[in-house]
């Protein structure tokens, strides 16, 4: 393989992707209104060759490279997550900036560079006759992540009928290569009380009192909970309050909680949900802990409803897979760090629920994710685009 060529190849589509990843920036596109966004990815696409483009019933824009047997994806989630306070940030989020080395505004390293690299890596294909009879790679531009991690895979399989043999997730990877991550699930605890007038609370029974008891035992879990050498430990941690009460001159008369519990390796919903219900005071108070479900419409106003579950994953470091990732990096820019995210990813559905291989490598950095003055760095852009286009022919070898 001729690793100089397609180097220079990616250097040489700089100034494209820098201007497709502002032209994306400048788009507003939060979870459930990314039809902008979707058709300026379809337009790309379209420009730059693919093969078939289309956009299916759930939003999601999936674009077709060659002809071959084996089918390779890339992943990227074309939603954000909104501004935040407006005050926290430097520049114009959707303006963004532009330095020598530099590329700022919301989404540039969660995740929309991810697919500018991937387009510009599947057109280094073509244009380097890297493409086969081998294998065919499908690009997919993907949404309503930041809302419901993997929802738009479980579609996209379930629905669509599209199984790659493996699939590159291109969020950001601090310029690692990723092989797995937490995941994590949403619960809710309840608990029911009885009003009476604030001036006389013993006649009634204050239902944020219950939860404050569990809130306390629910801290102390997290320092109990399952830990994993590579992933690490599972947390959980209260993240919302909730009460219903007469007026602020009564008791409550009930309250309730969300967790945001991430769950390590071996780690599954019903173990999840059975160490909430056997708190003492979930007991004693006679809590209803439930898994919250995900039901909003998507931009094409389909709903496909899911449970708030998001299985943790992890492929080997011998996996074919890794060891392709890993031999394209090291062909072009040397011995790459292999390591796992942070956060969540669309691999909790594609690699998680269903068992189809799963490898990290995108541009950005993790830390940036859903910060204000976020930014990316160009540099990153053509590494992965060339990694990407480097990627099949030594996988399918």
């Amino acid at each position: 393989m001729d690793f100089k060529k397609i180097k220079a190849a990616a250097e040489g589509y700089q100034e494209d992707m820098i201007k497709f990843l502002r032209d994306l920036v400048a788009i507003p596109g939060e979870s459930c209104g990314e039809e902008g966004v979707i058709k300026r990815v379809e337009a790309e696409m379209k420009k730059v060759g693919f093969d078939k483009v289309e956009i299916d019933l759930m939003g999601n824009v999936l674009g077709y490279m060659g002809t071959g047997k084996t089918l390779i994806a890339y992943d990227a989630h074309v939603d954000t997550v909104g501004i935040g306070n407006i005050d926290t940030w430097e520049f114009d989020p959707y303006k963004g900036f532009e330095t020598e080395t530099e590329i700022g505004g919301r989404g540039t390293s969660d995740q929309l560079g991810g697919i500018v690299s991937s387009v510009y890596g599947a057109r280094i294909m073509k244009d380097l006759g890297l493409l086969s009879d081998k294998y065919t790679v499908l690009v997919t531009g993907t949404v309503q992540e930041e809302d419901c991690d993997g929802l738009c895979w479980q579609y996209i399989i379930n629905e669509d009928k599209v199984k790659p043999e493996f699939v590159v997730v291109t969020e950001p990877t601090d310029g690692n290569i990723y092989r797995g991550q937490r995941g994590r699930m949403e619960i809710r605890v309840d608990v029911k009380g009885v009003s009476c007038h604030g001036s006389a609370p013993e006649r009634g029974d204050n239902a944020i009192y219950k939860i404050a008891d569990i809130l306390q035992e629910i801290r102390a879990l997290n320092d109990k909970l399952h830990y994993d050498p590579f992933l690490g430990k599972g947390t959980v941690t209260t993240s919302q309050i909730f009460y219903t009460s007469p007026s602020r001159c009564a008791v409550a008369d009930s309250c309730a909680v969300s967790l945001d519990r991430r769950l390590t390796h071996g780690e599954t919903y019903e173990m999840a949900l059975d160490e909430v219900r056997n708190l003492p005071s979930c007991k004693k108070y006679g809590a209803v802990v439930s898994m919250y479900k995900y039901d909003r419409p998507s931009w094409t106003n389909l709903v496909y409803p899911t449970d708030c579950y998001f299985p943790s994953w992890v492929i080997p470091e011998d996996h074919p897979a890794t060891q392709a990732m890993v031999e394209a990096y090291k062909g072009m820019y040397g011995e790459p760090k292999v390591d796992k995210w942070t956060f969540s990813t669309n691999g909790v559905s594609i690699m998680g629920r269903y068992g189809i291989p799963v490898i990290g490598f995108g541009p950005g950095k993790e830390a940036q994710a859903h910060a204000p003055n976020e930014k990316t760095w160009k540099e990153d852009l053509v590494r992965c685009a060339a990694v990407y286009a480097a990627m099949p022919p030594l996988y399918c070898k």
